[in-house]
């Protein structure tokens, strides 16, 4: 067959770009096809950067306001959402023009419109137009969740989008869900001074992390005033009074909440429905989320995925890999390596933040490996005792006999920061005894790490006494 062209993305969102952006690099005829009103995908336009840009005015609005325990005297600090609101949208006007230059002055063609499959090899766009292409790939990435909750769908609610739109602080909010938007936004929202109530159904906060990372998140928020029940089971939402009430059952007892604004943080699904996947013989979960191998192709060979759509991770970073693995991968190139899981890395941005790289305790005892665990607590370490950043910790897990070093999971001041100092010894393979040969300036926060690091270290040491002596 002739093909239009060798390479289509749909979607132009990082996955999308990225994967545009190889493939025109490797010669191949290349298409970015997006129908979204605004470009530059859910990360710029409504997800990382513009909650990292209000959170972090909201934390310098918390240091103000405690000022007193740094022996410093900060009289009526308050928020501004009008100019938090401007200014956010300044900052996100220029990453997103940044993108759009991007997408028009890049090697390959830019077609401002959306796509549906009708057969393997050919979408047909909104304007009635078809393209066809020798190979694609799908980054449509993901789309707010509205579970089948009793009153939901009939309750006004927000979503982030509304959240990270606000030009003013809300008097009450009650938000539905534990997950890491839930978490970031939750405490956004009570740092600008609004009462908030989370109700979470999963025994815990942030449930994909340990329940000791997700215990100190809880700590940290109950002592900031917001109201957090988990292990709940929501039985009816309903809007009136002008606001919205939540009924839940939690601990054997009916609870039930009001507030005038309701925040539905239970996730995303896939943006796929639309996409006519079934005719080009796609095939996706029951959730819609589209199944790929390890080479981010789906079921069929030639069109290959990357992002939230397809996740399991939905990580800028881990779309990006995803996205350049296929594009890689279709044209052949040799010697490629799959993503790996072994290198996972991602941060939450509450205050502390948690951060966390490589294999989980709860993954290593089930796939039966034998390994080190040793912890430091941020209260015992002098620069954060005298930050006043007492909550957390850091865990370091190395594998016995070798001490290479196999997960990092840091609860505490800057941990999204202080993970790095892992991502690259990680991939090169280090072990503990490695990092510790490095110098560690102090007082540093990051000189931390080195507790754990040492106490595996000594472990090792006398485990090899040991052995000898046995001997």
């Amino acid at each position: 067959m002739k093909f239009d062209y060798d390479y289509i993305a749909i979607g132009g969102g990082s996955a999308g770009f990225n994967a545009a952006r190889i493939a025109a690099s490797l010669g191949l005829r290349t298409a970015v096809v997006d129908g979204a009103r605004h470009l530059g995908g859910l990360c710029i336009l409504r997800g990382c950067m513009p909650s990292k840009t209000l959170i972090y005015s909201a934390e310098v609005l918390h240091l103000a306001r405690t000022a007193r325990e740094f022996g410093l005297r900060v009289t009526g600090a308050s928020a501004n959402m009008r100019a938090m609101h401007e200014r956010k949208l300044r900052i996100i006007g220029e990453f997103a023009q940044h993108r759009v230059d991007q997408l028009t002055t890049g090697k390959f063609k830019l077609i401002r419109d959306s796509a549906r499959f009708v057969g393997p090899h050919t979408i047909a766009l909104r304007s009635g137009r078809r393209i066809s292409s020798r190979t694609f790939l799908i980054g449509t990435g993901s789309k707010v969740s509205v579970p089948p909750i009793p009153g939901l769908a009939q309750t006004p609610f927000w979503t982030s989008d509304a959240v990270l739109d606000l030009d003013f602080s809300p008097k009450s909010v009650i938000v539905l869900g534990g997950g890491i938007v839930a978490c970031e936004l939750a405490q956004f929202l009570r740092r600008i001074g609004t009462r908030v109530c989370m109700v979470q159904r999963s025994p815990t906060l942030l449930k994909e992390q340990s329940p000791e990372a997700a215990a100190v998140i809880q700590r940290a928020f109950e002592d900031e005033k917001i109201e957090v029940f988990t292990g709940t089971e929501v039985v009816g939402i309903a809007a009136g009074n002008g606001g919205v009430a939540v009924s839940f059952r939690h601990k054997g007892r009916l609870v039930r909440r009001s507030a005038a604004h309701l925040f539905n943080a239970l996730g995303r699904e896939p943006n796929t429905a639309d996409l006519g996947l079934d005719e080009a013989k796609v095939r996706t979960a029951p959730n819609g989320r589209i199944l790929a191998n390890r080479w981010q192709q789906t079921s069929v060979p030639h069109i290959y995925t990357a992002g939230d759509c397809c996740g399991p991770h939905e990580i800028v970073h881990v779309a990006i890999q995803q996205a350049e693995l296929a594009v890689r991968h279709a044209a052949g190139v040799k010697g490629l390596k799959p993503v790996d899981p072994a290198m996972l890395l991602g941060v939450v941005f509450t205050d502390p933040q948690l951060a966390r790289i490589g294999w989980r305790e709860q993954d290593l005892k089930a796939k039966g490996v034998a390994y080190l665990s040793a912890s430091y607590p941020f209260n015992d370490h002098g620069k954060s005792i005298l930050m006043n950043a007492n909550y957390g910790y850091v865990k370091v897990l190395a594998k016995a006999v070798s001490g290479r070093i196999l997960g990092v999971e840091i609860v505490g001041k800057d941990a999204g920061e202080l993970i790095h100092c892992f991502t690259g010894p990680m991939a090169m393979g280090a072990t503990v005894h490695d990092m510790l040969r490095a110098p560690w300036y102090h007082p540093t926060l990051a000189e931390i790490v080195t507790y754990p690091l040492e106490e595996i270290a000594d472990t090792l040491k006398a485990s090899k006494v040991t052995r000898g002596f046995k001997h």
